[in-house]
């Protein structure tokens, strides 16, 4: 085994200036019985060798790659590898890219009061990495040498931070519902477990996540199948160009009132995805908003809520029906009828006994609950159509949506 593996990292000899440091410092070990414990490092090899602080055991100027949404971890050590003690050390690291600079530490406050010779300072950063593009870890030390003279060393380290995976959306409605697709693709040099990958809706949606049947059951397992207590696997994306797809089905919400739920955003929601690579580092990304196609809404939604399970022919029966004021405005009050179309003058469903039912006025982003007496004149599939609702003060008229199919049986 080389040596210099044990002692260097796999990206050191990425830079050529930090290799060639590390090598004559080897090579002059290899010289003086291959003694590798520093037990000479007061001997003057090199005209570097006087400097108080030495860079050489900190990072290379450049390392592998750094992922958003991962932590940004560097272990640092701060060499004293003079002949004399150095004091009063303040040491100060920070991130800089291209829109700010974080500080990660600063021990101006409280100096490490003396680094003897051969004396080291070692410290641990840590960075929630937020932004793609160039970073720059400055890393520095302010220090008094043997004769008082106060001397600055700073030290340089750069990386990309680069995206480690693309989410590719496509949103399909059909009818009331919509469906979202998400395909999640690696492009990291490693596997990634996938810990979370969950869809946060906007307040005016619920949003369901739809598997397998193969793969996921909601039924019970057997008291006797001990398998089924073993953790669910993770979903794992490849290295290199994996993928893996995810499929949400969302719906109106129904638990929000007001004007978020009726203001035609086509805000959908974002995702959440949590993973871990082969090492079980984690990482974790938003996206940003997902939009879909604008909603349009009426200013009065009337639909009906429920039907009896059992419909049958020439026998009347209740519908529950619902009146919803989608404005910020008082509205009403209504006069509910069948409409009559002359193409179709006698419907499959219609109104038993009185043909006109009245509601009250109905306040803003309210709503009303009210009952028809349907009867059903043909069997099979029937639908309630053609219930329309009259403003008798702004005299417009709002027919039923959607639609709803009933099963008309015989006697």
């Amino acid at each position: 085994i080389d040596p210099f593996d044990l002692l260097a990292g796999e990206d050191f000899s990425d830079d050529p200036s930090s290799a060639s440091l590390f090598r004559r410092h080897l090579s002059s070990a290899d010289s003086l019985d291959s003694d590798l414990s520093y037990r000479n490092r007061f001997l003057l090899n090199h005209p570097t060798d006087p400097i108080g602080l030495s860079g050489l055991l900190l990072l290379p100027q450049s390392f592998g790659a750094i992922y958003l949404g991962e932590t940004f971890c560097s272990y640092i050590s701060v060499n004293n590898s003079s002949t004399s003690e150095v004091r009063d050390v303040t040491i100060k690291a920070e991130i800089q890219t291209e829109r700010q600079r974080i500080l990660l530490l600063d021990t101006s406050k409280s100096p490490v009061e003396s680094i003897r010779t051969a004396g080291r300072y070692d410290f641990i950063v840590e960075h929630d990495v937020k932004e793609l593009g160039a970073h720059t870890l400055v890393c520095s030390a302010l220090y008094n040498d043997a004769d008082g003279e106060r001397k600055y060393l700073p030290q340089f380290f750069k990386f990309v931070v680069a995206n480690p995976l693309s989410v590719r959306t496509k949103v399909r409605v059909v009818k009331e519902t919509t469906f979202l697709e998400a395909c999640i693709e690696n492009h990291t040099k490693a596997n990634l477990f996938m810990d979370q990958v969950d869809f946060e809706p906007a307040k005016q949606w619920t949003a369901v996540r739809l598997e397998n049947e193969d793969c996921h059951s909601t039924e019970d397992p057997p008291a006797s199948d001990l398998s089924a207590l073993i953790p669910k696997s993770p979903v794992i994306i490849r290295s290199g160009g994996g993928i893996h797809n995810y499929l949400y089905k969302l719906n109106p919400s129904a638990d929000v009132f007001g004007p978020t739920k009726f203001q035609g955003s086509n805000i959908l929601g974002k995702f959440q995805i949590t993973w871990r690579t082969n090492l079980g580092e984690p990482g974790r990304l938003q996206t940003q908003q997902i939009l879909g196609a604008p909603v349009s809404r009426k200013e009065i939604n009337m639909r009906v809520v429920e039907v009896p399970p059992v419909i049958h022919l020439n026998r009347p029966f209740l519908a529950y029906l619902n009146l919803t004021n989608q404005t910020d405005r008082q509205l009403g009050p209504f006069e509910v009828s069948l409409s009559q179309d002359e193409s179709q003058m006698e419907k499959p469903v219609g109104i038993n006994g009185l043909q006109a039912l009245m509601l009250p006025r109905i306040e803003a982003f309210g709503s009303n609950d009210f009952q028809l007496n349907l009867i059903a004149s043909k069997l099979g599939v029937q639908k309630i159509a053609g219930i329309t609702a009259l403003d008798t003060r702004e005299k417009k008229t709002y027919e039923l949506v959607p639609e709803m199919e009933i099963f008309v049986e015989s006697d």
